[in-house]
């Protein structure tokens, strides 16, 4: 199915949000990319468009973050979002400026898109209000990203690129991808999960990805999965995620101290969530083929971990940009 943005056919009187988000890593350094180009819309509104830039040094401890909001808005047939007068993303190209921040990237999918929800009615029913999907689970980028007082020279670096949309967010979700692993550098897991209220009362976690292991991508989680498992922090995750054919995945994230960034994010309905991301995060993979050996994974930084959040207080400093 095409990438397309589904912010051009909101009606006048509903409220939406909308995500087109990259994520690069170097393989050498704890240095990584966050980049997003989003909509928000509030019922009676017009939508605006928002760029935001993270940039992770787990070296140098907390990440540079600027955002800008624009009401220049445009789905050009060439691209799938642009925002201002510069910045846009598309097929192999993101480009952009962010307060002091300028980028000029290229990327190459390394894999076919994957569309979290394996049913493809789930895309046209109500619930889930959140949609996702990633035009490329895994990339390699090339180009250069342009800070005031450094600038990243981005060749061969992994990463991916991803698109969700929807209503409103979950009451609480948890987004984790890894790449860069040192026993199978193809591999890569793109898992979200999330919980969100029904008639006033919050749902189990569900979840919803892949991982790509040996050449071969097998499905996590869905509709009447069983035996997940999570335990979470701002800092830290552990996951047990039941996967197609008997396949269970455990996975261990762990930020590094000081180096997770945090954004506010607005519900169109008027309400927000904390979010904490880190994209330079340590990973451990364990995963469990039915009836054959397990096998391990690691990345020293190749992983992004994101929690959004109702709570204030899970101690990561919130960037000072407004959102809607």
């Amino acid at each position: 199915m095409p990438v397309a943005p589904i912010f051009p056919k909101a009606k006048p009187d509903s409220g939406m949000y909308e995500s087109f988000y990259l994520r690069a890593v170097s393989p050498d350094e704890p240095v990584g990319v966050w980049i997003r180009y989003t909509v928000h819309k509030r019922p009676g509104h017009a939508p605006q468009g928002s760029i935001w830039c993270t940039v992770f040094d787990a070296e140098l401890g907390a990440p540079f973050m600027h955002k800008h909001t624009s009401a220049e808005l445009t789905a050009p047939s060439s691209d799938w979002i642009a925002i201002g007068p510069v910045s846009r993303l598309g097929p192999g190209i993101a480009e952009g400026e962010c307060g002091p921040a300028r980028w000029s990237l290229r990327f190459k999918g390394q894999a076919p898109e994957l569309r979290h929800l394996a049913q493809s009615w789930l895309y046209k029913a109500p619930l889930p209000r959140t949609k996702l999907t990633s035009p490329a689970p895994a990339a390699t980028f090339t180009g250069t990203l342009e800070l005031p007082d450094r600038t990243l020279t981005l060749d061969g670096w992994q990463g991916m690129v991803g698109h969700n949309w929807g209503s409103e967010h979950a009451e609480r979700w948890i987004w984790l991808h890894g790449i860069g692993f040192a026993e199978d550098p193809s591999a890569w897991l793109d898992v979200a999960l999330g919980r969100v209220l029904v008639a006033g009362r919050l749902t189990p976690w569900l979840a919803s990805g892949a991982i790509a292991l040996d050449g071969r991508v097998q499905r996590l989680g869905g509709l009447g999965a069983r035996g997940l498992k999570v335990a979470e922090s701002a800092a830290r995750c552990s996951l047990r995620i039941p996967g197609e054919a008997g396949l269970t995945v455990e996975a261990h994230v762990d930020a590094p101290p000081g180096a997770s960034a945090g954004w506010r994010y607005a519900d169109p309905d008027g309400g927000g969530h904390d979010v904490v991301n880190c994209s330079v995060a340590r990973l451990a993979l364990n995963v469990r083929p039915k009836g054959a050996a397990a096998e391990t994974l690691h990345t020293g930084h190749g992983a992004a971990y994101e929690l959004g959040m109702r709570e204030r207080d899970h101690g990561v400093e919130v960037a000072p940009f407004a959102d809607g």
